[in-house]
């Protein structure tokens, strides 16, 4: 499956925004945004100008898309089945993107990252309803309890995160007090996103 294997960090320069896809490191005075707050590449500091509206458009669609980590037409089928569904268009998508397993692993704080979380979906440490699922796309319903299995209850690293990450879990999500499994107590509102995506954009871009 094709995947971006670059540095991420050029990603969020390219937004010139914090994606946080860098973990604890986004948060320090080393972060490249912080550092070179324009573009990457030989001319970036000209490209750092305002753009058209074509141009605002299409930052915006890949700022979201890089923020959750997911391919051009995987981005593409979840607006089309947005669009198909009733209510607000942007809101929605939003919604279906929140509601990644992969995502909901991130909001529960086992990962640093959503792609560290993504790792752990893939290699089957993370259960929904008492079952190993290893899609990170797969999506969660109300009513779900998705936990970390025996296994990953013992890394290191998602004890560090639990110790060192000041992340509040969203108020549609519920956390056990060991903090090893999450409720899914509603679909996610908009005022539960907290990633700056500005998704009225997108949805002007995929209806030109």
């Amino acid at each position: 499956m094709a995947r971006y294997t670059g540095p991420v960090c050029r990603l969020c320069r390219r937004e010139k925004v914090q994606l946080f896809l860098k973990g604890p490191k986004c948060d320090t005075p080393k972060c490249p945004v912080t550092r070179r707050p324009y573009p990457p590449g030989e001319h970036g500091r000209d490209r750092s100008r305002q753009g058209s509206e074509y141009l605002g458009q299409l930052r915006e669609k890949q700022k979201a898309r890089r923020i959750y980590g997911i391919l051009e037409t995987q981005f593409a089928n979840c607006y089309e089945e947005a669009n198909r569904l009733s209510g607000i268009t942007g809101e929605t998508l939003l919604r279906i993107l929140e509601t990644r397993l992969d995502n909901v692993a991130f909001r529960a704080v086992w990962g640093s990252s959503r792609s560290q979380s993504r790792q752990f979906v893939r290699h089957g440490h993370v259960l929904v309803n008492g079952k190993k699922v290893t899609i990170p796309s797969y999506r969660v319903k109300v009513g779900d309890v998705i936990s970390l299995s025996e296994v990953a209850k013992s890394f290191i690293v998602i004890r560090h995160n639990f110790d060192t990450i000041d992340r509040a879990v969203p108020a549609w999500l519920e956390r056990s007090e060991d903090k090893t499994s999450i409720t899914v107590l509603n679909l996610p509102l908009r005022e539960h996103v907290d990633a700056p995506i500005r998704e009225q954009l997108i949805v002007e871009l995929y209806s030109k």
